[in-house]
């Protein structure tokens, strides 16, 4: 986009931005673990799409659009990152600074969410922790609403497996049925 052509839509832009950056960056927050990395990831967002900006005839998918352009980004960079990564004999060290309860919570949702792939991450954060609805998490990952319920089907039992591996005694029935619940299943 032309911002000498286009003055208008550059202060919609801008508007736009303005109005949803909170909610922008805890997506990207939610894609990526490094905060940095998620700004990163959102700066990069808003910038590709700042030149579509015109070419988004309904402004009201703007939030979905960025969100899949996030997605985009975040599943380029786990590429190019796996083909620069070298096995080491040396792991790094993941010690939890914070010893509180509801941080190493949130820590071990995060480290638990890596070992899904990109795609079933992106429908688990859309899903539940951004809390879209399936046609809206569908729309946002450009596919049909039941390749949305199958894969957050698949990424559900892959996170209690990973829950259960990492304390087979803090995770109850009724602890994966609550987070099956919201998809309309049973635990």
């Amino acid at each position: 986009m032309n911002p000498s052509k286009h003055p208008d839509a550059v202060l919609e832009f801008e508007d736009y931005v303005r109005a949803r950056q909170v909610g922008l960056l805890r997506s990207a927050r939610r894609l990526v673990d490094d905060p940095l990395d998620a700004q990163d990831l959102l700066q990069t967002a808003l910038l590709r799409t700042y030149r579509q900006w015109e070419r988004i005839a309904d402004k009201r998918v703007a939030d979905a659009y960025l969100r899949r352009v996030m997605i985009n980004t975040r599943t380029e960079w786990w590429r190019a990152k796996k083909l620069r990564e070298l096995p080491s004999e040396h792991l790094p060290d993941t010690s939890i600074d914070d010893s509180t309860e509801q941080h190493a919570d949130r820590a071990l949702l995060l480290d638990i969410l890596n070992v899904l792939a990109p795609k079933q991450r992106s429908v688990v954060v859309l899903r539940h922790l951004e809390q879209m609805t399936t046609d809206e998490t569908a729309t946002a990952l450009g596919m049909s609403a039941g390749t949305v319920k199958s894969t957050l089907h698949r990424a559900l039992a892959r996170l209690r497996q990973e829950l259960e591996s990492h304390n087979p005694d803090s995770v109850s029935a009724s602890a994966t049925g609550r987070v099956c619940a919201t998809d309309g299943t049973e635990g």
